[in-house]
């Protein structure tokens, strides 16, 4: 505790003695009095232990979390079951407070855990080479242009569709606003990105498309003829996924990516205010240098026995500065173990059935809601979400909804003015018939004005 005590004044003297200052104010003497807060701080009294926890306890409660509604909330972070193995695994001592393996060779749990979870979302994405984890979605997406720019040497046009992740998009134009490249959003006024956009708006100098499916609203992408159109005049197509979406759909790889980008929260990762959550970026074996962080592979010591190392970081740290990949230089190991271990506890046919579920009763909600009052916005094929319009304003409907019980989606007005009275929602395999049929009921309540 002793961290966490003001420092008596016998401390203070003793201090001020060292560095041969007679008092603090003679200290602070070079701040100009206007500048010095001539008066004890407004704080109020200490409290007790008890009356500190009370009082915490009762500020949080002031916070609605996912779980205080049936929650049908989306747009990047998603409600998925977790398998208590995650916790118990992922809360061990040996993994929950090691950080990065500077001294790799003594590091072996951490790197094997490091190169299960590479391994898997190679195998997820259909690509040879991951990396070990990124902040989150919207990182991801602005690391594989950073990736783009280096292999292809081109100084063009960055294509990035209207249906990418809003924020992601917004990322992207934060890195890239001091980048010799130029940010082009392609227009999706039916809810996806046509690939003759991208053919049209492509050129001998364009560094990269970006498409994500299902995209922001939800939709599936077009996405191996908007991979051919990139192809055509030699950008990269980055594509970002849903990862428990690879269950039923095809993966990145399957479908022309050479960079795969995805949000990787639903993979083991409960909902937390905004984060922390975990960034994945995969892509072929020919951009290995190129890929930012580090990557962790798989040998044997000198006694033959199976071990593992740090085989690439590509950081200025490590090579010349001007080979340097992105200065990225941590990553969500922790959640990156939890992803790993979400996967492993479900397996591929567990992926595969979860996938189903989410699917299944996303169309069944989509349904039941049409028949409640709502209208879907767009015409196209979805996996676990949908956008729908409400009459009237969406948040006050959202506000209403809440009160009903239920988080029932996002507003997409926040992010696209035009959409003021839409919503995404998304349904995963944790909602049951009674929650959708109950949600219905609510919206059918407020569309009727009941």
């Amino acid at each position: 505790m002793t961290g966490y005590l003001l420092n008596t004044p016998d401390d203070v003297t003793a201090m001020l003695a060292r560095i041969g200052a007679k008092s603090v104010d003679e200290l602070f003497g070079h701040i100009s009095p206007e500048l010095r807060l001539n008066r004890s701080l407004d704080i109020p009294p200490a409290l007790s232990e008890i009356e500190l926890t009370r009082h915490i306890q009762s500020l949080a409660a002031r916070n609605e979390s996912a779980s205080s509604a049936v929650c049908f909330l989306g747009g990047g972070a998603y409600d998925h079951f977790i398998p208590s193995v995650v916790d118990a695994i992922a809360g061990r001592s040996e993994f929950y407070t090691a950080y990065t393996p500077y001294q790799a060779e003594a590091s072996q749990g951490t790197l094997q855990a490091v190169f299960e979870y590479q391994t898997l979302m190679c195998q997820l994405t259909g690509l040879d080479v991951a990396n070990a984890s990124l902040y989150e979605g919207g990182s991801a997406v602005a690391e594989a242009v950073l990736m783009a720019l280096a292999v292809t040497g081109r100084h063009g046009d960055v294509l990035v569709a209207e249906s990418v992740h809003p924020e992601y998009r917004q990322t992207l134009a934060t890195y890239a606003a001091n980048l010799k490249c130029r940010v082009v959003t392609l227009p999706t006024p039916d809810g996806f990105l046509n690939p003759a956009d991208v053919a049209k708006a492509a050129n001998d100098q364009t560094v990269a498309v970006i498409a994500q499916s299902p995209n922001f609203f939800g939709h599936l992408e077009e996405m191996e003829a908007i991979g051919a159109a990139a192809r055509k005049v030699g950008a990269l197509f980055v594509a970002g996924f849903d990862p428990i979406g690879t269950g039923v759909l095809k993966r990145p790889g399957e479908y022309g990516a050479d960079i795969a980008v995805a949000e990787g929260q639903g993979l083991g990762t409960p909902l937390g205010y905004g984060g922390p959550y975990l960034g994945i970026l995969a892509c072929r074996q020919e951009f290995v240098r190129k890929i930012p962080g580090r990557l962790v592979g798989e040998t044997v010591d000198r006694n033959g026995k199976r071990c593992w190392v740090l085989t690439l970081q590509p950081r200025e740290q490590h090579i010349a500065r001007q080979r340097a990949t992105s200065n990225i230089c941590t990553n969500q190991g922790l959640l990156a173990l939890r992803a790993a271990v979400y996967l492993t506890a479900l397996g591929p046919q567990g992926l595969k059935e979860t996938a189903e579920l989410c699917l299944r009763k996303a169309h069944y909600a989509a349904d039941r809601l049409k028949a409640a009052g709502a209208t879907m916005k767009f015409s196209r094929p979805f996996f676990k979400e949908f956008t729908v319009s409400l009459p009237g304003n969406a948040a006050a409907h959202l506000a209403g909804l809440r009160k009903a019980g239920y988080h029932a989606g996002l507003p997409t007005g926040r992010w696209y003015p035009n959409l003021a009275n839409c919503v995404t929602v998304a349904v995963t395999e944790k909602r049951t018939k009674a929650e959708i049929d109950g949600l219905a009921a609510a919206v059918h309540n407020r569309v009727a004005g009941k």
